[in-house]
């Protein structure tokens, strides 16, 4: 059917999004939230909604996610109805319960990443993760999957570290100071963060009290490149963009499945070859006991095995608050305070040294955890921090 192109001016969330009059949608063959593909010289598949007046007989709205994959936008369109995605069988398996595989997987994640998947349909495949679980295989392949499916940092190092946490513990600001200590070390640190998920302040609501933390992939190699690492939010880049997608899926049902890939899809999609994990465990916590750390701590390390990370775990008290602040300025504040040696944090600097320096040590340096200590002393952390500025 040929239908004059209406832009709306609107944003639909990412994915590609027409909107069709519900005559056209009929005669079309085609129901609210199916799919129909726009007949350009690559074909895109859009999802539909359907409307009765904001949308005249004969027309199509396009969202400005259409608009931009159209690149020049004609003045009409061809548009039939698409069939259902290859992906769905494979969703549905495994809410059967049944093991996917590799290609499966990737058929899912790419659905995801083009768009080609609606919300009610990835939250099925998170729910059927959820109940089902997922073994190892599967955490590898969709680790892959969701760094194949967007950009990749290849900075050409032979070492680059990374560090995470498993978070869920109030003003936890340590990787303000992780990263400026390994960095003034020589060593090549690219964090990228989140903002709030479970506490008050994510890191890249910390940082960006200090700095910009919302920057193009481009400018992340550079500044990379100056001054061996940063801390920037992770959203803002395309670095394994299923995984933003998936956590928007789990945070409003309280779940989390996919919590392995989430992590060393992150950390495969920057280059590491190096990374500590940090696992804050205790009441109150994310993780309740040693035996739950020990065992997330072993499933970690074996997927860092196969996606050739070489990855250590450090279990960490997680029962109280890091520091005495708790919200992005005054946690900034006090990292800052700490790397100026203008502020004594014992518990902060115990912590952070303690991170600092596993990373120390697992690229081949010697009495880490007081090299990281005597960086914070002489002020190089902090001289590092103020060039990344």
């Amino acid at each position: 059917m040929q239908l004059k192109i209406n832009i709306l001016g609107i944003e639909s969330g990412g994915k590609p999004v027409v909107f069709l009059n519900k005559a056209d949608a009929d005669e079309i063959g085609v129901t609210a939230s199916g799919r129909v593909i726009l007949k350009v010289k690559k074909g895109i598949t859009a999802i539909v909604n359907v409307a009765t007046k904001s949308v005249k007989k004969g027309h199509i709205g396009i969202t400005e996610e259409v608009r931009l994959l159209l690149g020049s936008v004609p003045s009409t369109i061809d548009v039939e109805i698409s069939a259902f995605p290859k992906s769905l069988q494979f969703i549905r398996a495994k809410l059967d319960g049944k093991k996917l595989l590799r290609n499966e997987i990737f058929e899912i994640v790419r659905g995801v990443v083009t768009g080609n998947l609606n919300e009610s349909e990835i939250a099925s495949f998170v729910t059927a993760l959820h109940i089902h679980g997922i073994d190892l295989d599967e955490a590898t392949s969709l680790s892959l999957a969701m760094v194949e499916t967007g950009k990749q940092l290849k900075l050409g190092n032979k070492i680059i570290v990374d560090k995470h946490s498993i978070g869920g513990v109030p003003g936890d600001k340590t990787t303000l100071l992780v990263v400026p200590i390994v960095a003034a070390a020589g060593l090549v640190i690219p964090k990228t963060s989140s903002r709030a998920i479970t506490s008050a302040a994510g890191t890249a609501d910390r940082a960006e009290v200090l700095m910009p933390v919302s920057m193009t992939y481009d400018k992340m190699k550079k500044m990379v490149r100056k001054c061996n690492g940063c801390v920037i939010w992770g959203g803002a880049l395309d670095l394994a963009p299923a995984d933003d997608i998936f956590v928007k899926t789990e945070y409003p049902l309280y779940i989390d499945p996919l919590l392995l890939p989430s992590i060393m899809s992150k950390k495969k999609a920057v280059g590491a070859t190096h990374l500590v994990i940090d696992i804050p465990t205790g009441r109150g916590s994310k993780v309740k006991t040693i035996s739950e750390a020990d065992s997330l701590a072993k499933d970690l390390i074996e997927i860092g095995k196969r996606l050739n990370i070489h990855t250590h775990c450090v279990v960490t008290y997680g029962e109280q608050p890091v520091g005495y602040t708790v919200g992005p300025a005054l946690e900034a504040r006090e990292a800052l305070e700490v790397l100026m040696n203008e502020s004594n944090v014992p518990d902060l600097i115990d912590k952070a040294c303690s991170i600092a320096g596993a990373i120390f040590e697992i690229t081949g340096k010697k009495n880490g955890y007081a090299l990281a200590k005597d960086i914070i002393r002489t002020g190089k952390a902090e001289a590092k921090l103020q060039r990344n500025n």
